[in-house]
């Protein structure tokens, strides 16, 4: 029955793959940016990230089992990839580009007082600035797994699919990230009239 499955999607015609890869895949671009956006803190990486997730999964739609989660089969490949670039990037000197930096300082219209990110500006509106300050001081692991978790709702089954990682590591981590979390906020917890 599988090799059945997987003839009747080879035999699918460009236009056919077309609009079933747009029936299944497009509505979730949202959700994608926003854990793309989450694991890299930058909008030019979410978007490059969203984009190559977008391809790979194209590119390899054959492999995609028709009915099965979507969402959960793109936010893997968006983790591999971020994690294989995430690699790649450690492993490359930091290229800065001082004339432009330079340039810009030196000019007359610097103020020096605007340096808020409208990126970290529209995540702090949606979860808070403390809790989105705390959330991006966590490692990208224990940040990944509460945003899996919390944030867009998937199983403990479908985040160790997507981290390919045992159930019981999806459990410890996610544990040890809310305490690590917890921890952060425990003095904003104070503020707000929370004691425990």
């Amino acid at each position: 029955m599988e090799e059945n499955r997987e003839n009747i999607r080879k035999d699918l015609s460009k236009a056919e793959k077309d609009a079933q890869f747009e029936k299944e895949f497009m509505p979730l671009i949202d959700s994608l940016y926003n854990f793309a956006y989450r694991l890299t803190l930058d909008e030019d990486d979410a978007n490059d990230l969203v984009q190559e997730t977008y391809l790979k999964a194209y590119r390899f739609f054959n492999s995609y089992e028709q009915g099965t989660n979507a969402k959960a089969w793109l936010f893997r490949i968006l983790k591999n990839s971020f994690i294989n670039d995430f690699r790649k990037k450690s492993k490359e000197p930091s290229k800065v580009d001082y004339q432009e930096v330079e340039s810009y300082y030196n000019s007359d219209d610097v103020d020096e007082s605007i340096t808020t990110d409208l990126r970290i500006e529209s995540l702090q509106e949606m979860i808070g600035d403390e809790v989105a300050t705390a959330l991006n001081a966590l490692a990208v692991d224990f940040r990944t797994i509460i945003i899996l978790c919390d944030l867009e709702g998937f199983t403990y089954e479908e985040m160790a699919k997507i981290l390919d990682i045992p159930i019981g590591t999806v459990r410890s981590r996610l544990h040890r990230a809310r305490n690590l979390l917890k921890e952060k906020l425990k003095t904003y917890a104070g503020t707000m009239g929370y004691n425990k």
